[in-house]
């Protein structure tokens, strides 16, 4: 019993030696521009390019109101407004007779931003990625697999999704990052003015430390969260 317990606390201490090593590493890497340049292949895979798509697929990420909702739901429909041929397909799992679904609750957004609903059509029945794929290239009075369809999606969700509907059929596919958009104004400013203890450091004049860091930590799981993804995806056969 007491060589049982020792074992355990023996792997207990190299998982956490292993752990805090990792966070450390990863603490340091966050304040290097290698997260961001990570995070920025996923997300140019493949880009639109300057033909008019037959198709802007819209793959669900969360609901409305939500922020990964609202801002592929703007770019959505910037691209609708950009190629006013093309239709628009909503994938997100939902009941689309049900007025407070997540499917049609995102129809009303993209019509608040000027689509025609007459555009709109839906994929309500996928609930990953691959699915969507798979129900889009079988979808019945739509002939998609031979068009040019972009995919809006978030960044980090790029590459993954262009090679899944690649691997379904897809011939002619690009995805569109939803990329944030920092302010434009400059965010630094004099500590003491603002007053306050001077036990603290001041940090007015480090945008690094006050935004960038913590970013680049963001990034990191976002990133390591979808190379995960990508060899799962790839485990399956589904890329």
């Amino acid at each position: 019993m007491r060589r049982f317990f020792r074992k355990v606390v023996q792997v207990a201490k190299w998982f956490l030696a292993i752990s805090g090593g990792a966070f450390i590493i990863l603490c340091i890497l966050a304040f290097t521009t290698l997260p961001f340049h990570m995070y920025h292949k996923l997300a140019t895979y493949s880009m639109p390019g300057k033909l008019p798509p037959k198709a802007i697929v819209m793959l669900s990420g969360a609901g409305i109101p939500s922020e990964n909702g609202l801002i592929r739901a703007y770019f959505t429909a910037t691209m609708a407004t950009k190629y006013p041929d093309a239709i628009v397909i909503i994938a997100a799992p939902g009941d689309t007779s049900d007025t407070n679904s997540d499917p049609v609750r995102i129809a009303k957004e993209l019509e608040l931003r000027g689509v025609d609903p007459l555009r709109i059509f839906y994929e309500p029945d996928g609930k990953n990625t691959r699915g969507q794929a798979l129900n889009l290239a079988n979808k019945s009075g739509i002939d998609l697999k031979n068009a040019y369809i972009i995919l809006v999606t978030s960044p980090e969700h790029i590459t993954r999704a262009v090679k899944t509907f690649n691997r379904a059929g897809f011939s002619w596919v690009s995805g569109l990052p939803t990329f944030e958009t920092s302010l434009s104004e400059d965010l630094t400013f004099v500590d003491e003015e603002l007053k306050g203890n001077k036990i603290a450091p001041s940090i007015g004049g480090n945008l690094q430390f006050r935004y960038q860091f913590w970013n680049h930590l963001k990034y990191e799981i976002l990133v390591i969260r979808e190379y995960i993804a990508l060899g799962f995806y790839k485990l399956k056969g589904w890329i």
